[in-house]
């Protein structure tokens, strides 16, 4: 690990804070806090997994807000957190025998995709009348296959997250929202637990970040709440499209 100072760690967690303020509303908060951990010296394990211990405290206090405010329930939660915390898992596990380069190329096309969805589909937020049978199934196969990419590599879930439970679910966006901030929880966190078995996480700096995500997700998720989540459509698709940008970017330099 490099030599940080504190002005560095108080650097991160300024990071942290807006980056936990952006992902309650929309995801993508790790497009600001990922490549700050690398560029203050961290190696990349080290970078992904003290990530993972921070985002774990933003999307946390993101769940705990939508909760406190009426969205969540436990036969909503219970599932969610089962079916994303074990694809996580079984994600982290499969990393070592997976193409990082594959899923690279195929991720910017996925990511622009969801952005045109959530700027062009004139049902966005707007509940299902017509649910059929093929939704639910679809629906549950979904969650764990974004958590077992979320434990392989992870940028972008929360935007996929929003398009399974808007496209799929048929939910308002509130209540998508709030069933992505608990689904997102419960990969980072499973992910952060694998992390720190394996000794990866650097806690002087994780423990700064995840103070700053506390607030900042809490602070989204009010934000959001407050305003009717007014502000999640642009934002979902500003935050895919810049994903997607910086994805290409990297792969073409």
């Amino acid at each position: 690990m490099a030599d940080v100072g504190w002005q560095i760690v108080v650097l991160l967690a300024l990071v942290a804070f807006v980056a936990g303020f952006i992902d309650a509303i929309a995801g993508g908060g790790g497009l600001l806090t990922l490549p700050a951990l690398v560029i203050v010296g961290l190696d990349p394990v080290s970078a992904i997994a003290t990530n993972k211990m921070q985002s774990t405290f933003g999307s946390g206090a993101a769940t705990l807000a939508f909760a406190r405010r009426g969205f969540l329930d436990r036969k909503t939660v219970l599932p969610l957190v089962i079916a994303a915390g074990l694809g996580s898992i079984l994600g982290a596990r499969l990393l070592p025998y997976m193409s990082a380069g594959s899923v690279a190329r195929v991720l910017p096309v996925a990511l622009l995709m969801v952005a045109s969805y959530f700027a062009l589909s004139p049902r966005f937020g707007k509940p299902s009348n017509t649910p059929t049978k093929s939704r639910p199934f679809a629906l549950t196969a979904a969650i764990p296959a974004i958590g077992l990419y979320d434990g392989m590599f992870g940028p972008g879930t929360g935007s996929f997250f929003m398009l399974a439970f808007v496209s799929l679910g048929g939910l308002r966006i509130l209540d998508a929202t709030a069933r992505t901030k608990v689904a997102n929880f419960a990969s980072n966190l499973a992910g952060f637990v694998a992390f720190a078995m394996a000794g990866s996480v650097i806690y002087q700096i994780g423990l700064a970040m995840a103070a700053a995500q506390l607030a900042g997700g809490w602070l989204g998720a009010q934000t959001s709440i407050n305003t009717g989540g007014a502000w999640v459509r642009p934002a979902v698709v500003t935050m895919s499209v810049l994903l997607a940008g910086k994805l290409l970017f990297d792969a073409f330099r």
